[in-house]
């Protein structure tokens, strides 16, 4: 099941990227996708649904983004890395 949204957005903002209607959609669907993911309000599972790609797709498109596709904060991994 899924819900359909309506955004008015200018004219000029599918030409100054040089996309159409649908490409312009689907680049805000990843774009959103991996500011959440990043900011960690999405998982990589979640993520890749929003973005309608598959897991690999989807941690394939964060280099794209300059975004890691390891979301653990130097704190959390020294803790589970535990003392040396």
């Amino acid at each position: 099941m899924s819900t359909q949204i309506t955004i008015d957005l200018p004219d000029g903002a599918f030409s100054a990227l040089r996309q159409s209607k649908a490409e312009f959609a689907a680049e805000l669907r990843l774009t959103a996708a991996v500011k959440w993911y990043e900011l960690g309000k999405f998982s990589q599972e979640k993520a890749a649904e929003l973005a309608g790609l598959s897991r690999a797709d989807f941690i394939s498109a964060l280099e794209r983004f300059r975004v890691s596709p390891f979301q653990v904060e130097p704190g959390e991994l020294a803790r589970e890395l535990g003392p040396s």
